[in-house]
């Protein structure tokens, strides 16, 4: 399983070195969004994949070895990240819209033209 993932991440590695290398700002934030996701699939990975219950309920808990158990700072990383990748998306998609308004362009080149009057 963890192979699978583990492929699976450098497949989303490569989709959003890919769209970063795209003249679209459009395709420019989708590839950030890409690599986040990327990497908070290899923070997952890095706290294991087990198939055990879930760690730290109940009277189990006592039971449980800690080879069982998956780690679950990994997971909380993990949270926080997404709260501040939303965060970050919504900024980005904000300065995306004024920067259409400016230029009226999702190309990348038009960028450097903006200052010119």
């Amino acid at each position: 399983m963890e192979l699978v993932i583990a492929i699976f991440i450098g497949l989303l590695y490569a989709c959003g070195v890919y769209l970063l290398l795209r003249r679209s700002i459009v395709k420019l934030i989708l590839g950030v969004f890409v690599i986040s996701n990327a990497t908070n699939l290899i923070i997952f990975l890095s706290g294991g994949v087990t198939r055990s219950g879930v760690s730290f309920i109940g009277s189990e808990a006592e039971k449980a070895s800690l080879e069982t158990m998956t780690d679950p700072l990994p997971q909380a990383l993990i949270l926080t990240a997404i709260v501040i990748g939303l965060g970050i998306a919504a900024y980005i998609l904000a300065l995306k819209y004024k920067y259409f308004e400016t230029t009226g362009t999702h190309d990348l080149d038009q960028l450097s033209k903006t200052d010119q009057k």
